[in-house]
């Protein structure tokens, strides 16, 4: 990308920005809505599970194209997520037991959401077969 037209590089840092404006907007009204450790586990389990779909749609289907990608994994999931809240909220935990609780439920989650958006992924990217072959 280092040869890129300046309004090419421009627009990609366009992207990314809307993306991130509305991916921090997100989280903030989640932090709202929510006590700090669940909307940061929320957000995190939500943001794996989509970018799970988006990484494996892009390897079975190809349906969105690259710009999509671009505003949704690098600009609206990385500001949605948000791991050094996680790291911040475990260093700061009251008690062992409340920093197991967050490390599993952050990782947990996280793992289970990236299964599934994988899951996910693979539907929409090949056609169901029915010759008793399972994926």
């Amino acid at each position: 990308m280092a040869d890129a037209h300046p309004l090419v590089r421009l627009e990609t840092l366009a992207l990314i920005a809307v993306g991130g404006f509305a991916g921090s907007n997100l989280r903030f009204f989640a932090m709202g809505l929510l006590p700090d450790v669940a909307s940061i586990v929320l957000v995190n389990a939500a943001g794996s599970a989509v970018l799970s779909v988006l990484v494996y749609e892009a390897e079975y289907a190809g349906l969105l194209g690259s710009r999509t990608r671009l505003v949704f994994a690098t600009g609206f999931l990385s500001s949605l997520t948000t791991y050094s809240t996680f790291a911040l909220q475990t260093a700061l935990a009251s008690a062992p037991l409340a920093t197991l609780g967050i490390v599993a439920a952050n990782y947990g989650l996280a793992l289970l959401s990236v299964l599934g958006g994988r899951a996910l992924a693979r539907r929409v990217g090949s056609p169901h077969t029915t010759d008793g072959e399972t994926a």
